[in-house]
C-alpha cells in the first residue's frame, strides 16, 4: 500500500481545445470528500536506495530510480524537488515489440587458449537470442488516458520556467500534441521539431520514406529565461558548401563570399570565412544521424537515441547545475549526457535493463585520461510499490498468466479479461489481470469496481457464475466488496485476489558455487574470488525454447544450437562484491562486466583481457552479486 497520496498540482489548463473521444481519468488527481480530507493523489511508496556512488550527498542530487513515471513523481513532489528540464522518449503506440539481443559470453576456459592464439571475436560469430523487453501495443484510448496521467505527474514537479521535450513519431504524436495543448497550455508551445535522420533507401509504392520523428518542445516561461540560442559551428569550407548547399563566390579582393537569404526576396554579402566562424542559429529541423551510425556510443538498447540529439536539447534549455529529467529513460541517454554537461539528473525507467545499463553506463565515462571510478555521483533508487517486476512490465504480465493455475484462452473474450478457467462447480470462470504497463490498472477502487459490473460484465459472450479480480493496490478491499453487494446490478460473484501473492513465486533464484582465497599480487595482499559453477534456470529456458524455435524452422536442415558449458559462466554478464556491509545498500567494492565479446570491463574501465572466472578485491568479499546475459541479478553472502 501506499505511503500516502499526493494530489496533482498545478492543473491542466482550461479553456483549450480537447480530445472527446476518450475519457481523462486520473485516479490520483487528489480528490477530496466532504470532510476536506485529501483521500486520493499520486501514490507515495517507500524508497529503497539500492546504490550510491562517489559523494554520498552529491549522489543525492542525482538520481536513478527504478518503477513508474507517476509514483517517481509522488516522490520528487513529496522531497519538494523540481525539475527544470524534462526529456521523455516514451512507447510511440507503434504497434511494434522491442527486443533484448542477450549475447553469450565467452567460456573463460577458451579465454586463454584465444588470449595465445591472438584471436578476437566477431560480432556474426557470437551466438545469441532475443528476449522481448515491452510490446508497444496499445489501444488509442488507453494509449492517450495513459499519456494524460504521465504528462499531469511531470507537470507537476516542473519548476515555473521548466521546459519539456516529448519524442513521438507519427503514429499518435498529432493526438499527443493536442493533449499537450490542455496540459500546459497552447500558449506555451514553442516548436514541433522534426528529427532527421538517414536509412535504407526502400522503394515504396504508395507513400514516401517516413524517416523523421517529431519532439514537441513546451516551455512553462514566457519570457524564456532558460532557453540559449544554439549555434552550430563548421569544420571546414567544404562542410559549409555540402550542408548549407551554397555555392561560394569570389569579390574583386579574392575573398570568397556567399549570398544569403534575408528575407523579403533580399540577398546579403556575407563572407565565408566569417560564416563558418559564426556558425548558424539551429533551426527546428534537426539533421542528426542515428546511433547505427555511431557504434562507440552503442550501449546495445533497442530504443536507444544518440548523444548528438540529447546535447542539443539540453544545451538549448538548461544552464549548469540545473536539473535534467527523464521519465522513461530507456538507455539512459538523457542522464549520461546531462552528466557529461554538468548539469543534476533524474532517471527513470520501470525496467531493470535500463537501470542496469545506465548505472553501467554513467560509471564507464571517462571525462579525462586518469579519470578514476568515483568521480560520477548518483544514487540507484527502487520504488517498493508491492509489485516484485521480474525484469520489465510484459515479461511479468507473460510470466503471470502462467503461474495463473489452468488459464487458457477464449475465443470472443475481449482483451480486458486475461482468460477463463474451467472449473467443475462454476463452469467458465473469466479472469481479471491488472495490466502491469499501465499505472491506471494498478488501483482498484470505486469508479473501477463500477465499469467491471456495468460495462464488462455486460461484454461477456456468455453469463458466468463467478468471476475472480486479481488486484495490486486497492484503499480497502472490504469496501470494495460492500459496493458490489449494494450495487444489485449483477447475480455473479465476484471474487478478489491480491496480485502480489502470484509476483512473490515468479522470480526464482539463479545458483552459484563459489570458493575465496587470499593471494598475493605483488607482495599486495588480495582476495579472489572464483567463480565455480552457474546456473541459471531463466535463462536456460530461454536458450532452450530458442533452439527449439530453430528447430522447427530448420526443416530438416542442420543447425547448429546454443550449447552451455557443464560450469554455466558464459551465463554471467557482471559480477561484484561488497567488502563493506553484509545487508542493506550494496557497495561495489570491485566489480566486472564481461561484454559481448567476452572482454573484461573492470571498475568501468575497458580492457583487452578475457574473462578468467574469478574476481579480486583488496579486502575480504561479504557478499557477492552476479547478474546474468538477461540482466536477472541475485546476491549471495560470502562465509
Amino acid at each position: 500500500m501506499p505511503i500516502k497520496y499526493i494530489p496533482y498540482t498545478p492543473e491542466p489548463i482550461e479553456g483549450q481545445a480537447l480530445l472527446d473521444n476518450f475519457t481523462r481519468t486520473l485516479r490520483y488527481k487528489g480528490n477530496y470528500d466532504i470532510k476536506g480530507k485529501l483521500i486520493r493523489g499520486m501514490p507515495l511508496y517507500e524508497m529503497q536506495t539500492v546504490e550510491t556512488f562517489g559523494d554520498k550527498e552529491k549522489a543525492k542530487q542525482n538520481l536513478v530510480i527504478r518503477g513508474e513515471c507517476v509514483s517517481a513523481c509522488a516522490y520528487l513532489k513529496e522531497k519538494g524537488i523540481l525539475v527544470d528540464l524534462v526529456y521523455i522518449d516514451p512507447p510511440f503506440a507503434s504497434g511494434a515489440d522491442y527486443s533484448k539481443t542477450v549475447y553469450i559470453r565467452q567460456n573463460p576456459k577458451l579465454a586463454k587458449a584465444l588470449k595465445q592464439a591472438e584471436e578476437e571475436l566477431e560480432i556474426e560469430d557470437l551466438k545469441s537470442f532475443e528476449e522481448k523487453m515491452y510490446g508497444d501495443v496499445w489501444n488509442k484510448e488507453k494509449y492517450l488516458n495513459w499519456m494524460y496521467e504521465n504528462l499531469c505527474a511531470i507537470k507537476s514537479v516542473m519548476s515555473e520556467t521548466a521546459s519539456i521535450y516529448v519524442h513521438l513519431d507519427w503514429h499518435i504524436v498529432h493526438y499527443v500534441k493536442i493533449l499537450m495543448d490542455e496540459i500546459f497550455g497552447e500558449d506555451n508551445f514553442r516548436n514541433d521539431i522534426s528529427w532527421h535522420y538517414s536509412g535504407w533507401n526502400k522503394k515504396l509504392k504508395v507513400s514516401f520514406e517516413k524517416r523523421h520523428d517529431t519532439i514537441l518542445y513546451y516551455c512553462l516561461d514566457d519570457e524564456g529565461a532558460n532557453f540559449n540560442s544554439y549555434f552550430e559551428s563548421y569544420e571546414s569550407e567544404e562542410e559549409y558548401i555540402k550542408r548549407r548547399k551554397q555555392k561560394p563566390l569570389t569579390d574583386e579582393n579574392g575573398r570568397r563570399y556567399v549570398l544569403s537569404d534575408a528575407g523579403n526576396g533580399n540577398r546579403v554579402k556575407r563572407f565565408l570565412d566569417e560564416a563558418i566562424r559564426d556558425g548558424v542559429v539551429v533551426d527546428d529541423v534537426w539533421d542528426l544521424d542515428k546511433l547505427n551510425n555511431s557504434a562507440l556510443e552503442s550501449v546495445d538498447y533497442a530504443t536507444q537515441k544518440p548523444e548528438a540529439l540529447l546535447e542539443r536539447i539540453i544545451k538549448a534549455s538548461s544552464d549548469e547545475n540545473m536539473i535534467v529529467a527523464d521519465f522513461f529513460g530507456g538507455s539512459g541517454v538523457t542522464a549520461a549526457v546531462a552528466n557529461k554537461l554538468n548539469r543534476r539528473f533524474i532517471h527513470c525507467d520501470v525496467g531493470i535493463n535500463s537501470i542496469q545499463t545506465v548505472r553501467d553506463r554513467l560509471i564507464a565515462q571517462k571525462e579525462k585520461p586518469n579519470h578514476v571510478r568515483g568521480d560520477v555521483d548518483f544514487s540507484v533508487l527502487e520504488i517498493k510499490d508491492g509489485v516484485s517486476l521480474f525484469r520489465n512490465p510484459i515479461q511479468t504480465m507473460e510470466k503471470l498468466k502462467s503461474l495463473v493455475p489452468g488459464l487458457g484462452k477464449m475465443e470472443g473474450l475481449s482483451d480486458f479479461w486475461a482468460g477463463c478457467i474451467e472449473s467443475i462447480k462454476d463452469g467458465t470462470v473469466p479472469v481479471y489481470l491488472p495490466d502491469l504497463k499501465n499505472s491506471e490498472c494498478k488501483i482498484l477502487d470505486k469508479p473501477f469496481m463500477s465499469r467491471i459490473l456495468h460495462e464488462h460484465l455486460g461484454n461477456l459472450p456468455f453469463t458466468p457464475s463467478r468471476v475472480i479480480i486479481y488486484y495490486v493496490d486497492v484503499v480497502d478491499i472490504s469496501e470494495i466488496e460492500d459496493f458490489v453487494k449494494a450495487d444489485k446490478s449483477t447475480l455473479v460473484k465476484i471474487e478478489f485476489r491480491d496480485l502480489k501473492q502470484l509476483l512473490d513465486d515468479i522470480v526464482i533464484e539463479d545458483t552459484a558455487d563459489f570458493e575465496v582465497s587470499e593471494v598475493q599480487e605483488e607482495l599486495i595482499p588480495e582476495y579472489k574470488l572464483v567463480i565455480k559453477s552457474f546456473m541459471s534456470d531463466r535463462v536456460m529456458r530461454h536458450i532452450n525454447a530458442y533452439n527449439q524455435k530453430c528447430e522447427l524452422n530448420s526443416k530438416g536442415k542442420k543447425f547448429k544450437p546454443i550449447v552451455i558449458s557443464e560450469e554455466g559462466l558464459e551465463l554471467i554478464e557482471w559480477l561484484s562484491v561488497d567488502c563493506t556491509a553484509t545487508e542493506g545498500e550494496w557497495h561495489s567494492d570491485s566489480e566486472i562486466k564481461i561484454d559481448k565479446l567476452g572482454f573484461v570491463i573492470k571498475n568501468g574501465i575497458k580492457t583487452k583481457e578475457f574473462w578468467d572466472g574469478a574476481i579480486k578485491s583488496e579486502k575480504k568479499p561479504l557478499r557477492l552479486k552476479i547478474r546474468n546475459i538477461c540482466g536477472d541479478e541475485t546476491v549471495w553472502k560470502v562465509e
